[in-house]
């Protein structure tokens, strides 16, 4: 995955979130239950690393803005 630079994290409240989940369901699953609590940035696609089990979704999010934004 690519690095995480400051600008992700700049100030309190955002966040960058990675997932790791055994299928694609279950990573979009948390997504959408962190979705329906804060703005989010949602992924699209879930990625693979070699040697390693499961998924990997990273997102990112910001509690200072409500998830209805």
């Amino acid at each position: 995955m690519r690095q995480i630079n400051d600008a992700h994290v700049a100030v309190p409240g955002l966040a960058v979130v990675e997932v790791a989940a055994a299928d694609d369901e279950t990573a979009f699953a948390v997504q959408r239950l962190l979705a329906g609590r804060c703005a989010i940035a949602p992924a699209d696609r879930t990625t693979r690393e070699p040697d390693e089990p499961g998924v990997r979704l990273r997102f990112f999010l910001d509690l200072q803005q409500d998830a209805d934004r």
